[in-house]
């Protein structure tokens, strides 16, 4: 590994956007590429996985399923984006009884479908959905799928409720705070949002990281194929144990490679070079 390869978790501060902290880091340690997984608002903090040099290309290889953040809904406040921002109004609500509240929280789990923000950066006919909702033209998103696999009650401080939530890759948490609120009655806004987790990675004060302590495919010894793995040549393995169209990583003394088996036993690589090394 030379100096630009590097993987690391950066904590993101509120009101920066991703692109705008990724220069700054890119900056800070002199580093040519960059790259990081999973985009935060700019009004939201915490967790971003960023690799540099080479293992950019790993990006799409780590486990970021399970994500964990903290959040803090403001009951009674509405806002376009379901943030800080574009505020429309905010009303004076009743308090809410604590077992009612224990009780919405507890019907998130599970699978759950619903609407993006219309201020998301979806794209509609290769156009990003928040354009278009700050240029007040119609945004008409197709309804995504998560799951939420455990939220937790942290405050209840009338009107701001705070939770922690584990939720799928991909999930919106400004929209579950919304559905939150609408099953209670009234209308919320997320005032706070901080990514805790993404699959394995925290944030330990940018310690450089090995990729492979984040990459979960299964491992296989392929040695007595080595050279002609290092060279990306055509191969065919017959073994019954060999799931197909599934990723394997194969480990060497000097180099990795992703590969998957297709129907007929052939070798299809997905990132195969012999200058990696960690």
């Amino acid at each position: 590994m030379n100096n630009q390869d590097r993987l690391f978790v950066a904590r993101k501060p509120i009101f920066v956007s991703s692109n705008h902290f990724l220069q700054s880091i890119k900056h800070r340690f002199q580093l040519k590429k960059i790259g990081y997984s999973g985009i935060l608002d700019p009004f939201a903090s915490g967790v971003l996985v960023v690799a540099s040099g080479r293992y950019t290309r790993l990006l799409n290889h780590f486990d970021l399923s399970k994500k964990t953040y903290i959040a803090t809904l403001w009951l009674g406040a509405r806002s376009k984006s379901l943030d800080l921002e574009n505020i429309v109004n905010v009303d004076i609500v009743n308090e809410f009884n604590l077992i009612d509240i224990l009780r919405v929280l507890d019907s998130i789990k599970g699978v759950i479908t619903y609407k993006p923000p219309k201020f998301s950066a979806k794209k509609i006919n290769g156009t990003r959905a928040y354009k278009l909702a700050r240029d007040n033209k119609d945004v008409i998103l197709q309804d995504i799928t998560s799951e939420v696999f455990d939220i937790e009650l942290l405050n209840y401080s009338h009107p701001f409720l705070s939770f922690k939530i584990s939720v799928s890759k991909g999930a919106y948490i400004r929209s579950i705070g919304e559905i939150i609120a609408n099953r209670l009655g009234v209308f919320g806004l997320l005032s706070n949002l901080v990514r805790v987790s993404e699959g394995k990675f925290v944030f330990d004060n940018y310690k450089k990281l090995n990729p492979f302590d984040y990459i979960s495919y299964t491992r296989i010894d392929l040695n007595m194929y080595k050279n002609d793995i290092k060279f990306g040549k055509a191969i065919n393995i017959q073994d019954s144990n060999i799931l197909k169209n599934h990723r394997y990583i194969a480990i060497f003394e000097d180099f990795f490679s992703i590969i998957e088996f297709d129907d007929f036993g052939q070798i299809k690589y997905i990132l195969n070079n012999q200058d990696y090394k960690c």
